[in-house]
């Protein structure tokens, strides 16, 4: 059960479904004009919060940073529509409507709200106790994860010139002369004694030729790493405090103590 205590924790604050999916975020909180404790939590739903679910608070229970409550989210997106009055209560009529929709038994909650509230005209007995409770708020700082931007691999190509030096071999022609011996006499005798005659000789040479061809050279992959640094954050919490003051009377008056 949610009380007023708890409701600086509620409002303003995700509401979650008994999923664990948030359905929105706290916008009021409506209280049981019989016993005083918090009764409905209205949540802002819908594309950019434009609708105003309402949730019994009976059963909820607040966990770290949010409100749970053991209902699924599309039935309470589903939730029939209610109107306030000017004076932020809701009407009976409203009130047995949103019941009926979540299963909870009328009559047995309003025996239970009537139990609780305080008799009138009844006097009331002084308690040993008159102390008064002193409250302040406490600030809780969580962390939520978000896209902080994003990495990518992108291959491109680019082209530049490379050098390679290679040895290349060509023919080039030597005139070599001999005499006439007894080994050679017959060859140099077989033709006609004067003539004109040709003896062609083929050169060849090398020359660079160049081929390209794809070779893998690496795997690239991105991956992430995670970092962990310290970061202070700053807020502003609420604290009451507690004074004595002593009016003054004709007897000489009295001293305030604190």
């Amino acid at each position: 059960m949610i009380t007023r205590e708890q409701l600086p924790a509620v409002l303003d604050h995700p509401v979650h479904d008994s999923s664990g999916n948030k359905i929105g975020d706290a916008r009021h909180v409506f209280l049981d004009d019989a016993t005083g404790q918090p009764e409905w939590v209205s949540v802002k739903t819908g594309m950019f919060g434009t609708s105003e679910s309402f949730i019994p608070i009976h059963d909820a229970s607040i966990v770290e940073d949010h409100l749970e409550v053991p209902y699924a989210k599309d039935q309470v997106k589903d939730a029939p529509n209610v109107d306030v009055d000017a004076g932020g209560h809701l009407s009976e009529q409203e009130e047995h409507r949103l019941y009926e929709y979540y299963g909870i038994d009328w009559d047995a909650a309003w025996q239970q709200a009537t139990s609780q509230a305080p008799m009138a005209d009844t006097p009331q007995a002084p308690t040993a106790d008159d102390a008064m409770t002193r409250s302040e708020e406490e600030m809780h700082v969580g962390v939520e994860r978000r896209e902080a931007g994003r990495a990518r691999l992108r291959k491109y190509v680019v082209t530049e010139e490379q050098q390679y030096t290679v040895p290349v071999s060509h023919e080039e022609v030597r005139v070599e002369r001999e005499p006439i011996t007894d080994a050679n006499v017959d060859a140099a005798l077989s033709g006609p004694e004067i003539s004109e005659d040709e003896h062609e000789v083929i050169l060849h040479e090398e020359t660079p030729v160049v081929e390209t061809r794809v070779e893998p050279k690496e795997r690239v992959r991105l991956s992430t790493d995670e970092v962990t640094e310290e970061e202070t954050v700053t807020g502003e919490v609420r604290k009451e405090r507690i004074e004595a003051e002593a009016e003054e009377t004709g007897e000489g008056g009295g001293r305030p103590r604190r």
